[in-house]
């Protein structure tokens, strides 16, 4: 497929809604404004995708709504997109893709998608991917970066090959401390850096992995086709997409996105100022414990003494979820919900629900926050420190719903 037909197809409207069936209803849902995320899902439909909120088309930055997040695992037609740079392949031939390996090993080997598919162990894993930005309009002032809404992120299963059995396939030199890994996205400009990150070779675990299938299908062409790197409770950044390179080296390399960019501070608050900047930073890494409420969205209307089910998710960074619980007097006191069974595993999404029946009409707003087993709890809007980047916010989430006789 050529560049203009991929984005002919996506500037196409869909011919379902955003959640619903109708192209009359999309067009409705385009028009919706969330009061409190404040973004509309947009009429246009990106290939193997459903209409999303977007920020650019090239490279492409879609978002999910705020509706979607009810169910543990989110439909690959309405997953986030991110992309860095603006040059995305639109025709990937899989006869002849491979992934290579090589740098400090013992033999550099190039590796189909098929022979992964056919000589290696198939793993799954179920885990969440979120943006380091997710929800950066909610910083005060505005920071840099891609303003970002509450639907920067997913939760997919993963299936695909473990990267420990890729790199005993090349055979690791002595000394060799750093893995390398780069995708097929490019710069316009030769001078702009590759989107290159690394990880440490002895925090390779088991549940990393190079992944070719998402929820049970091959991934969509947005979100990393043919083979995408999967590191479970770690920022997206990481998650490098459509992986083509592998290297392996001795030494810790000096990378643009990875010494300057996707950094927090590196103090106790991991918080600075406008005017005082931090002077050190470090990498922003493993998530924190967060939950989100999927519905009700803000300003919809419900009826007084009507039962109301509260439904969202909650996650961290691998250690689990605890609780998540529900508010309805601006924090006061809190009530538990009930969360999924956790068969997911550690890194995905619990899902919760919580019934109420409103009492009284008038404006009535909705707070839920989860604690993970660490002892983790999920902070008031108000204690979130800023910093520059608009990284890791993960405020108690609110809605606000009119209560009518």
């Amino acid at each position: 497929m050529q560049r203009r037909d991929f984005f002919k197809k996506a500037i196409t409207v869909a011919g379902s809604a955003a959640i619903g069936s109708t192209t009359l209803e999309a067009k409705e849902a385009a028009e919706t404004v969330h009061p409190v995320d404040n973004q509309k899902v947009s009429e246009i439909a990106f290939p193997q995708k459903r209409p999303l909120i977007t920020y650019s088309d090239r490279p492409p930055l879609l978002e999910t709504p705020r509706e979607v997040f009810t169910t543990a695992l989110t439909p690959n037609d309405l997953f986030f997109v991110r992309w860095h740079l603006p040059i995305i392949p639109t025709y990937i031939n899989l006869r002849k893709f491979s992934v290579t390996v090589e740098g400090a090993v013992k033999n550099e080997i190039k590796i189909s998608l098929h022979t992964l598919k056919t000589e290696f162990k198939a793993v799954e894993v179920t885990a969440v991917l979120q943006c380091g930005g997710n929800n950066r309009t909610a910083f005060k002032p505005t920071t840099s970066g891609i303003q970002w809404g509450v639907g920067a992120m997913g939760c997919a299963r993963w299936k695909g090959v473990r990267l420990k059995d890729v790199l005993q396939k090349a055979g690791l030199e002595e000394g060799a401390s750093w893995v390398g890994f780069n995708g097929e996205e490019k710069a316009v400009y030769n001078e702009t850096a590759d989107f290159i990150r690394e990880v440490k070779i002895d925090e390779i675990h088991d549940d990393i992995i190079l992944a070719y299938e998402m929820n049970g299908e091959a991934l969509p062409y947005l979100n990393g086709y043919p083979l995408r790197l999967i590191i479970p409770g770690v920022y997206s950044d990481s998650w490098i997409k459509m992986l083509s390179h592998i290297t392996v080296t001795k030494e810790r390399q000096k990378l643009h996105f990875m010494d300057h960019a996707y950094r927090i501070p590196d103090n106790a608050c991991e918080c600075e100022t406008p005017d005082n900047l931090a002077a050190e930073t470090k990498p922003i890494e493993k998530m924190n414990v967060n939950s989100l409420i999927g519905y009700p969205q803000s300003g919809i209307k419900i009826k007084q003494s009507a039962e109301l089910i509260v439904r969202g998710i909650a996650f961290d960074g691998g250690h689990g979820i605890k609780t998540v619980q529900i508010s309805t007097d601006n924090g006061a006191t809190w009530n538990d919900a009930t969360l999924d069974d956790g068969s997911q595993g550690p890194y995905a999404y619990r899902a919760f629900s919580y019934t109420l029946k409103p009492q009284s009409s008038g404006t009535l707003n909705i707070l839920c926050k989860a604690s993970n087993k660490k002892g983790e709890i999920q902070p008031f809007a108000k204690d979130i420190k800023w910093n520059h980047g608009g990284y890791k916010y993960n405020g108690i989430d609110e809605v606000t719903v009119e209560v009518v006789s």
